[in-house]
C-alpha cells in the first residue's frame, strides 16, 4: 500500500510536472516545483524519480523551445524566399539579405562580398557594423586569407568561436584590426554558390565568443544559395535594365537625327527651291543661317565677301584661310583650327564655332561658306552645310550661265555705248532698262588689262562679275571694260583686281574714272579710265589698280572736265575752310614756307612774324592735311594746289574789276 502511496504521490508531482510543461512555463517553474518538494521532506526516492521527471521536462522544454525557434526560423527563411522573389535592384537585394541573416542567427554583423567587374572581391553591403568599413583592404584580405580562404579550402561554410585566438587559418592586420574594432569574437563565413561557381561570400559576426551549429548553419546555407540566384537574377536584371535604357537613348538619338534630317531635308529644300526661283545669293545664305542657327557669308575665291547674312563676328583670317585650304583639299565642311573652347566653359554655351565649307563644281573653285555657329554643329548640320555650298555652287554656276546667254546682248549696248558720237540715246536708255540698268544712277566705267596669260578665262570671269554687280562688260583692244554702279572709282578698280588678279594668277593693270550721272558720260568715263591706265604705265607702275583722283594731279590734266575746285579741295581744301572759318593766315604761311625754300625762318622774316609762329602754324596744317603733307609726292600736289588757288582769285577779283568798271 505504501508503494502504491509512493507511486501514487510520485505520479501527482509527475503529473504537476507535466502540467508545467504543457503550460510552456519557464524553466524557474520546475525549478521551484523541485525546490518546494526538497522543502517539504519529501522522501529521497520520490525526490530522486521528481528530479528524473524535471530533467526530462526541461529537456523537453528545450527541445521544444529549439524546434518552435527552427519553425520561426524556416518561416523566416520562407519569408525570404518570398522577398526574393520581387524585383530589387543589387544593391536592394543585397541589403536584404545581411539584414535577414543577422535576423536568423541573431547576429551582431552581417555583410557580403561579390566580384565587381575586374574579377576583385569588393564589399557590397554590411550590417550591424561600430565603424567605417574598409572594403578595399578588409574584404580582400578576408577573401584572400582569412575566413574565406579557409571555405574555399573546405569546400563549404566556415567559422571559428573566437576569431583572434584561432590558428587554423593565417591572419592579417587589416582583419584582425576590423575584428578588434567591432569587438568580434565568433565569426562565421558562408559562400554564395551556384554550381560550382563561387559569386561571394556571406559574413556574420558575434560580439560573444559563441560556436554555430549545423542547424545553424543549415538555415545559413540555404539562404546564402537563394541570395546567390537572387543575384544572379538581380545582376542580369540590372543589365537588362540598362540595356533597355541604352536602347531607349538609342532609340531617342535615331528619333533625334531622323527629325533633325527631315528639318535638313526642308532647309535643303527650301535652298533649292530659292535657287531655282531665281533667288540671289544674300537669300541663299539667310535661308541656310536660319536653318543653322548661325551667321553664314559667302566669299568669292579672292576673299571677298559676296553676301552675308547675321551678325558678322571678327573673324581670325589666318584661322579661315588654313580652314578654306583644309576644306577644298577634302572637298568636305572643315572647322577653323583656332576655335577651341575655353577652359570651364561647356561647349554648348563656349565661345562660336568657324566653319568653311568648299564651293566647287568640279575641279573649279568657286569661293567658300564660312560660318559662325553659336552651338556645335552636328553631322547633321555639317551636311547641311555641304548641301548649302552646293546650293551656292549651283547658283553661281546659274549667274555665270546667265550672263554668257546674256552676254552678246550686253556687250552690244557697251559697245554702243563707248561709241562716238553716240546713236539713238532713247533706243539705248530702253535697252539698259530691259537688262535692269539704269544710267541716271551713278556709275564707274572700270579698264582691266591682264598683263600676260590667257584672255579667255578672263572674259568669262568679266561675264560674271558683271551680272553680279549688276553692271555691263565688253572687250576692246586686249581690254576689259567694265561699266559698274557706284561713286567710288578707286574702291571699283581695286576690288576688280583683288578677285580678277588671283584667279588669273598673274598681274592685272586696272584703271578707273567716274562717277557719271548719264549714258552721255560713259565713252568720256572710258577715254579717262584708259588714259589712267596708260599714265600707269609709263610710270612703272603695271599690274596697280588706280583711278583718276588717285593720281593726284596728273589725273587733273588725264580727266576731260579738269575739276580745278576738286583738286584744291582735296589737296588744301582743310587749310582753306580753317582761314575762312578763323580769319587765320594758314594759306598765306604756306606760301611764304615754300617761297623761303621750306625754311621757317626766313618764311618767318616774309611775314613778319616770329619764327615760333611759323612753327606753330605749320603744326596746324600738319593737324589738318595729315602727317605726310611734306612728303614729294603730297607736297607738289599742295604747291599746284596753291598756285591754282593764288591764279583762281587773281582772276575773279579782275573779272570783279571788269564787272564794276566795263570801259
Amino acid at each position: 500500500m505504501s508503494h502504491h502511496g509512493t507511486d501514487g504521490g510520485g505520479s501527482v508531482d509527475a503529473l504537476s510536472v507535466l502540467e508545467l510543461l504543457a503550460q510552456q512555463a519557464p524553466p524557474e517553474r520546475l525549478a521551484e516545483l523541485l525546490d518546494g518538494a526538497r522543502e517539504a521532506g519529501r522522501p529521497a526516492a520520490e525526490l530522486a524519480h521528481l528530479e528524473r521527471a524535471v530533467h526530462l521536462a526541461t529537456g523537453v522544454a528545450q527541445s521544444l523551445a529549439r524546434r518552435e525557434q527552427r519553425g520561426l526560423a524556416l518561416d523566416a527563411l520562407a519569408d525570404t524566399v518570398r522577398d526574393l522573389t520581387h524585383p530589387y535592384d543589387l544593391d536592394g537585394l543585397l541589403r536584404l539579405i545581411v539584414r535577414r541573416a543577422r535576423r536568423l542567427l541573431d547576429l551582431d554583423l552581417a555583410c557580403v562580398t561579390l566580384r565587381d567587374a575586374h574579377g576583385t572581391r569588393v564589399l557590397h553591403s554590411s550590417e550591424g557594423g561600430l565603424t567605417v568599413l574598409d572594403p578595399a583592404g578588409c574584404t580582400a584580405a578576408l577573401e584572400r586569407e582569412g575566413l574565406g580562404g579557409l571555405v574555399h579550402v573546405l569546400g563549404g561554410p566556415a567559422w571559428t568561436e573566437d576569431y583572434l585566438t584561432d590558428d587554423r587559418f593565417p591572419h592579417v592586420p587589416a582583419v584582425d584590426r576590423l575584428v578588434r574594432d567591432e569587438g568580434l569574437r565568433a565569426v562565421l563565413a558562408v559562400p554564395l554558390r551556384i554550381g560550382d561557381t563561387v559569386l561571394g561570400l556571406l559574413y556574420g559576426g558575434d560580439r560573444r565568443a559563441r560556436r554555430f551549429a549545423d542547424g545553424e548553419l543549415g538555415l545559413l546555407a540555404p539562404l546564402a544559395d537563394l541570395a546567390a540566384v537572387a543575384t544572379e537574377k538581380a545582376g542580369l536584371l540590372d543589365q537588362t535594365r540598362a540595356e533597355v535604357t541604352e536602347l531607349e537613348q538609342d532609340s531617342s538619338r535615331a528619333r533625334t537625327a531622323l527629325t533633325r534630317m527631315r528639318y535638313i531635308g526642308e532647309a535643303h529644300g527650301r535652298i533649292m527651291n530659292l535657287v531655282l526661283s531665281g533667288g540671289d545669293l544674300l537669300g541663299v545664305a539667310k535661308t541656310a543661317g536660319d536653318a543653322l542657327d548661325a551667321c553664314v557669308l559667302v566669299r568669292d575665291p579672292g576673299g571677298r565677301t559676296l553676301a552675308a547674312a547675321g551678325e558678322v563676328p571678327a573673324f581670325d583670317e589666318d584661322a579661315v584661310a588654313k580652314a578654306s585650304l583644309d576644306a577644298h583639299a577634302g572637298r568636305r565642311p572643315v572647322r577653323a583650327p583656332d576655335d577651341t573652347p575655353q577652359t570651364g566653359v561647356p561647349a554648348q554655351t563656349g565661345p562660336a564655332q568657324t566653319w568653311v565649307a568648299p564651293v566647287i563644281a568640279g575641279s573649279e573653285d568657286l569661293g567658300v561658306l564660312v560660318v559662325s555657329a553659336a552651338t556645335p554643329l552636328t553631322g547633321e548640320d555639317e551636311r547641311l552645310l555641304e548641301l548649302a555650298a552646293q546650293s551656292v555652287a549651283f547658283l553661281l554656276l546659274m549667274q555665270r550661265s546667265t550672263a554668257v546667254a546674256e552676254g552678246p546682248v550686253r556687250d552690244e549696248l557697251l559697245d554702243d555705248l563707248l561709241a562716238e558720237p553716240q546713236h539713238a540715246p532713247q533706243q539705248i536708255a530702253q535697252r539698259a532698262r530691259r537688262l535692269g540698268i539704269d544710267l541716271r544712277k551713278p556709275h564707274i566705267l572700270v579698264v582691266a588689262r591682264p598683263e600676260g596669260g590667257e584672255q579667255g578665262r578672263a572674259v568669262v570671269w568679266a561675264s560674271s562679275y558683271a551680272y553680279r554687280m549688276a553692271g555691263l562688260k565688253t572687250v576692246q583692244g586686249g581690254c576689259i571694260v567694265l561699266l559698274l554702279p557706284g561713286v567710288d572709282a578707286s574702291a571699283a578698280a581695286k576690288a576688280v583686281s583683288a578677285e580678277l588678279a588671283p584667279l588669273l594668277g598673274h598681274p592685272v593693270s586696272v584703271g578707273a574714272a567716274g562717277p557719271g550721272w548719264s549714258p552721255d558720260s560713259v565713252a568720256r568715263l572710258s577715254q579717262e579710265a584708259m588714259r589712267c591706265l596708260d599714265a600707269m604705265s609709263a610710270l612703272g607702275g603695271a599690274g596697280a589698280a588706280a583711278s583718276v583722283d588717285d593720281l593726284g594731279f596728273l589725273g587733273l590734266l588725264l580727266s576731260d572736265d579738269h575739276d580745278v575746285d576738286g583738286f584744291i579741295e582735296s589737296a588744301i581744301g582743310p587749310v582753306l575752310d580753317y582761314d575762312a572759318e578763323r580769319f587765320t593766315d594758314l594759306t598765306r604761311t604756306l606760301e611764304a614756307y615754300f617761297a623761303s625754300g621750306a625754311s621757317p625762318t626766313n618764311a618767318a622774316e616774309a611775314l613778319h612774324v616770329h619764327p615760333n609762329t611759323v612753327s606753330r602754324r605749320l603744326e596746324r596744317i600738319g593737324e589738318l592735311l595729315g602727317t605726310e603733307w611734306q612728303k614729294p609726292g603730297q607736297v607738289l600736289e599742295v604747291q599746284l594746289a596753291l598756285r591754282l588757288q593764288r591764279t583762281r582769285d587773281v582772276l575773279a577779283r579782275r573779272r570783279a574789276a571788269l564787272a564794276a568798271d566795263p570801259e
